[in-house]
């Protein structure tokens, strides 16, 4: 389709291998949960398809990201007084630099589901940005591990840890900073680190308890008729902003606050949940100006919306899990369900689609398989040791998983 070859060329970094190759940030090169030309496995187990297993230190839910030879993520004490990046040889399983980035003397309180190395970085030739929410955000070069930028002046109270990841944007280095003190989107000169743009977001909080003024997605970049559009939900909205200069050209008003699952597009639209403790799933028409609340949402549904996991979009149909392991498929121009599943287990990561497969990730570590259809068709089931709640990455032919306390190779072995 159209939106999703443009949000390729968008977003995937200059300089990386073919997309088929790399991973450069979080869902993917088009953020979408796409990994169509990957010829991955069916089935593996700790001794069966695994290339190589690498204990990462401490905690962090960040995804790995990857570029050339490298795999990238970010890990945090517990008490996330230290914070870091390590990264792995893609052919050995080595680690190649594990480099303090940050100290930090009064972390905030986070949520038990959350760490303080949640947001997935970016990559690209030569360097590597490196986001721990109010902590700071750093530039690293992916040969040597040195610092060449930092910053730690976009300071916020994000109430429960930081979440939401950056995308990378031609030389735009673009977050958001969702709290419950301030509420902005902000872009960063990718070679210097100085902003470049900052906007408010045009929500009326003084009525909203402070606890809901915060929220957790990451951005997308879509192409809506003549102009790009990036597409940036927080706690109370649904904003389309350009890109180049963040001018706010829509917005859409919601009810919900704390979203997590990162947009998808097609079919000129845009699947936005715009919840966290009552998700529900909205389709909306991008293009427009101004408040377009009452004009460009076309569907609604609530059943078995996820609150963390984003969802994938495959040719006409929607596909989802709920956090307590129900998954769906729907109509994507309509709403309407095609199927309903229980899977088992609670879930966080985000699925993937490849090789003709949709792999569902389980916080327990258990892969589910299915071949998406119009049926439910269960292909396999399969576990690791330890806790996931990173989303996964793949590159080439292999499938990278990050556990708790491991990442994985999965690979057909001969």
């Amino acid at each position: 389709m159209r939106t999703t070859i443009l949000a390729i060329a968008l977003v995937l970094p200059p300089g990386l291998a073919p997309a088929a190759d790399a991973w450069p940030m979080l869902r993917g090169p088009a953020g979408n949960g796409h990994a169509e030309e990957a010829n991955l496995p069916l089935s593996w187990s700790e001794t069966e398809n695994t290339a190589w297993k690498t204990s990462i230190h401490d905690r962090g839910w960040s995804s790995p990201v990857v570029g050339e030879d490298q795999i990238w993520m970010t890990t945090a004490t517990a008490d996330g007084k230290e914070l870091f990046a390590v990264c792995v040889d893609r052919a050995s399983g080595k680690i190649l630099h594990d480099v303090k980035v940050f100290d930090v003397a009064e972390p905030e309180r986070i949520a038990p589901v959350n760490s303080y190395a949640s947001p997935t970085p970016v990559i690209e030739a030569g360097r590597v940005y490196l986001h721990y929410g109010t902590y700071g955000t750093a530039c690293l070069d992916t040969a040597t591990g040195k610092t060449l930028w930092a910053r730690r002046d976009l300071n916020c109270d994000h109430h429960m840890g930081p979440g939401s990841s950056p995308v990378l944007l031609g030389n735009l280095l673009i977050f958001h900073v969702d709290a419950t003190d301030v509420q902005y989107i902000v872009a960063l000169d990718k070679k210097t680190g100085r902003t470049v743009w900052k906007t408010d977001r045009s929500v009326d909080y003084t009525a909203v308890h402070r606890f809901c003024r915060k929220g957790f997605c990451t951005s997308t970049v879509i192409q809506a008729g003549e102009r790009v559009e990036l597409i940036s939900p927080c706690s109370k909205a649904v904003f389309a902003y350009d890109p180049s200069t963040g001018r706010e050209l829509w917005k859409i008003n919601h009810y919900g606050w704390s979203m997590v699952p990162r947009p998808v597009s097609g079919h000129g639209l845009v699947f936005v949940v715009v919840d966290y403790d009552h998700p529900e799933l909205w389709a909306l028409r991008p293009g427009g100006h101004g408040d377009v609340t009452d004009s460009h949402v076309v569907w609604r549904h609530r059943s078995g919306v996820p609150s963390t996991p984003s969802l994938l979009l495959i040719d006409d149909l929607l596909y989802m899990v709920d956090d307590n392991g129900v998954a769906s498929c729907l109509e994507a121009k309509t709403g309407q369900v095609v199927w309903k599943e229980r899977l088992g287990g609670d879930f966080s990561a985000s699925p993937i689609y490849a090789a003709g497969r949709i792999y569902f990730f389980d916080e327990d570590a258990t892969t589910t398989v299915i071949r998406p259809g119009r049926a439910f068709d269960r292909l396999s089931t399969n576990t690791l040791a330890g806790h996931q709640m990173a989303s996964p990455a793949v590159a080439g032919d292999a499938l990278f998983l990050r556990t708790e306390t491991h990442l994985y190779r999965i690979e057909k072995q001969p």
